[in-house]
């Protein structure tokens, strides 16, 4: 199917309702020589609440793509019936488009069928013969729409998700996330059959993130969401298809909530890496009773210095018969289990209960973080850091890392202190160290080289220090790959086996779900709650709250 002219709002030519559905076969993506879908079957009817879940680069945003007909499968069939809404993560602003533009094109179904309405009430009225099935037709289409409530919807979601409500103000003087509101507000005021949604929780405030969870919770069609929010995945969805390599390679469809998928992916993993270890235990014991049956036939069989040749000669064939019989074994042999994915290991860091770490006293950052913060933090220690945007979460972390010096107060940190701090977003591969910071030309280096780099400058200071292969965050084939050509998620992943390696006693953690997959983040927050280092979290992710609920919270204001 060609693309249609507005990617945000996408029809099929059967207006379904009740039976709209997108259904996909075996369906395969490829750019370049690798397969970003490989063999994806999955159908979102009208009652679908369908999560898309997996690593970054696993094909989510292109599976939702295809399903909208934006690209077309270089393999598989793609079948569509109803109106389909899709909210995409980037926002294209054609030019001298308005606020206004945004809520007519989400308006147009409505209004047309509002049309179609009142021209067939006035066909009847005038005793047009043929208007009643046009009239039934207007009718069942404008009710299935909401026709007459459409505006009013659209107006309210604007209001609740923090949007430009100037249907006049030009869509290129709004900032990405004002964009990102305002075409997310047309979208659920739409009343689409169908809606396909990719990382719908971008830009949103807690209110925003509320009413966006209502709004799919009470919507009448199907759904398809990519989102590495966990609350709103908790929250909306019942099945969850998982695009990350299986024992047989493709992608699979778990029935059930978010924990059920968990606990399916959980024991279908463990089994997966049990029976991959012992093919390989198999393949060892193999390897080494070759070994032993020919060292025998050099060796082994010989009898003592003396004794007569005829006994050589009678025991030689018995000896090759069974060199040639365990080969023989080796060769029939095969590893058909392909090697799993890497779980994370947390490493055991070993820190005394109550050890002197940091304490802040009076701190204060002009312009960036108000207070002043007094802060203690000793081994073992837990605290939540949360706040409105601005009000300087990310500035107190950097202080209490020692990145930023306070404008007034006084930091002081215990010589035998190892702090790790792991930023929002990635800055150049640091966790911290100014001169870290200072490095340049890290893009190039293979994400293996930017860990040896880090781990040469650790062993220096006399750190300990643990391979990178030690964590379970990056597979052989991105340690392989240079830094810049990483993905978002996994330039994450190194940044944390970054944080780990010098076997940090305090670990501050801004936003630390960002990029990162809602089955590596479960783990992340399983290994926080175990580990025995300081451990500082400052965040706005609902899910994480909850995880953490119980730990001493502080509260930034900006006042």
């Amino acid at each position: 199917m060609n693309p249609v002219p507005n990617p945000e709002t996408l029809s099929a030519p059967v207006e379904a309702g009740d039976s709209a559905h997108l259904r996909a076969e075996n369906v395969v993506v490829v750019r370049g020589s690798r397969r970003v879908l490989n063999d994806v079957s999955v159908t979102v009817s009208a009652r679908s609440r369908i999560a898309v879940v997996g690593e970054n680069g696993r094909g989510k945003t292109t599976l939702l793509h295809v399903l909208a007909g934006l690209i077309p499968p270089d393999a598989g069939t793609v079948h569509r019936a109803g109106t389909i809404g899709l909210a995409r993560q980037e926002l294209a602003v054609r030019q001298g488009a308005t606020v206004g533009t945004l809520t007519a094109e989400a308006l147009a179904d409505s209004l047309a069928a509002l049309a179609a309405l009142q021209e067939a009430t006035g066909a009847l009225a005038a005793g047009d013969p043929e208007a009643g099935d046009r009239y039934a037709t207007a009718l069942e289409t404008a009710t299935r729409l909401d026709a007459w409530d459409a505006e009013r919807r659209i107006e309210v979601a604007l209001e609740a998700l923090g949007a430009c409500t100037d249907r006049d103000r030009t869509l290129s003087t709004l900032s990405t996330g004002q964009r990102y509101r305002a075409r997310l507000a047309c979208l659920l005021g739409a009343r689409h059959d169908l809606l396909l949604l990719d990382e719908p929780t971008n830009h949103l405030d807690a209110g925003g993130l509320d009413f966006l969870t209502h709004r799919l919770r009470e919507h009448d069609g199907g759904l398809a969401v990519v989102s590495h929010d966990r609350a709103l995945l908790r929250d909306v969805a019942d099945r969850f298809l998982d695009l990350d390599p299986t024992r047989d390679g493709g992608a699979r469809l778990y029935v059930g909530g978010y924990d059920a998928w968990q606990e399916a992916r959980r024991r279908e993993g463990e089994h997966w890496r049990q029976e991959y270890e012992e093919q390989q235990l198999e393949q060892q014991r193999l390897r080494e009773a070759v070994s032993r049956a020919r060292d025998r036939l050099s060796t082994g069989w010989r009898p003592d210095k003396g004794t007569g040749r005829h006994q050589r000669q009678s025991r030689a064939p018995g000896v090759v018969r069974a060199l040639n019989s365990r080969q023989d074994a080796l060769r029939a042999h095969r590893i058909d289990v392909p090697k799993p994915p890497p779980s994370l290991r947390w490493p055991e860091l070993d820190i005394r209960p109550g050890a002197p770490q940091v304490r802040a006293h009076g701190v204060t950052v002009d312009g960036r973080l108000g207070g002043p913060v007094d802060l203690a933090l000793d081994g073992g220690d837990r605290l939540l850091v949360t706040g409105a945007n601005g009000a300087g979460k990310s500035t107190l972390l950097a202080v209490l890392a020692g990145a930023l010096q306070p404008t007034h107060g006084h930091l002081w940190t215990a010589a035998p202190a190892r702090i790790a701090l792991i930023t929002q977003e990635d800055r150049g591969f640091g966790t911290g160290d100014a001169e870290r910071r200072g490095d340049v030309g890290l893009e190039a280096l293979t994400a293996g080289e930017v860990y040896t780099r880090h781990v040469g400058r650790l062993v220096a200071r006399e750190a300990d220090v643990l391979p990178l292969g030690a964590f379970g965050l990056l597979d052989s084939e991105a340690m392989r790959t240079p830094a810049g050509r990483l993905s978002q998620g996994q330039r994450r992943r190194l940044d944390l086996a970054l944080a780990l390696a010098g076997w940090p006693s305090l670990i501050l953690l801004d936003e630390p779900t960002n990029h990162l997959s809602a089955a590596l983040v479960d783990e992340v927050t399983d290994a926080i709650r175990r580990t025995s280092a300081a451990v500082v979290v400052a965040t706005h992710d609902r899910q994480l709250l909850r995880d953490f609920a119980d730990w001493p919270r502080l509260e930034i204001d900006g006042g």
